[in-house]
């Protein structure tokens, strides 16, 4: 977790093919606290990002050309196991959420959201200033 001031601050890796989101979900999480590792904008440079920057938490969009949500979160957690990744999606089938939390996912989120609930989901994995 990265410091600032001596806080542990956790560090956040977006990824979503929407840029509005990225920023959306950027300011919402800079404004509680969080710092914002990097952006991807699909599952492949996700995979990638994740792999540079070693962050705390992932949010990770499910449709996304190259490479899907799903298909990445699988990929991270071969390479972590203990990764944090919460889906972000407008997708709300059961489904969708049953497989991403048997591929590992600690969360799931359905677009449109309000900031209080993707802060809570975050806070779950642990507070931003924790």
């Amino acid at each position: 977790m990265a410091r600032i001031g001596g806080i542990p601050v956790a560090k956040v890796l977006i990824v979503d093919d929407a840029a509005f989101m990225r920023i959306s979900i950027k300011t919402m999480l800079t404004r509680n606290g969080y710092e914002i590792a990097g952006e991807a904008d699909n599952g492949r440079s996700g995979i990638e990002r994740f792999k540079q920057l070693a962050p705390d938490i992932v949010t990770m969009d499910i449709t996304m050309p190259e490479m899907n949500g799903l298909d990445a979160l699988r990929e991270i957690m071969r390479i972590n196991p203990a990764a944090q990744v919460i889906m972000v999606s407008a997708m709300g089938q059961e489904s969708m959420v049953r497989d991403s939390i048997i591929s590992g996912a600690r969360g799931f989120i359905v677009k449109p959201f309000k900031e209080e609930g993707i802060i809570a989901a975050l806070k779950k994995l642990g507070p931003a200033n924790a």
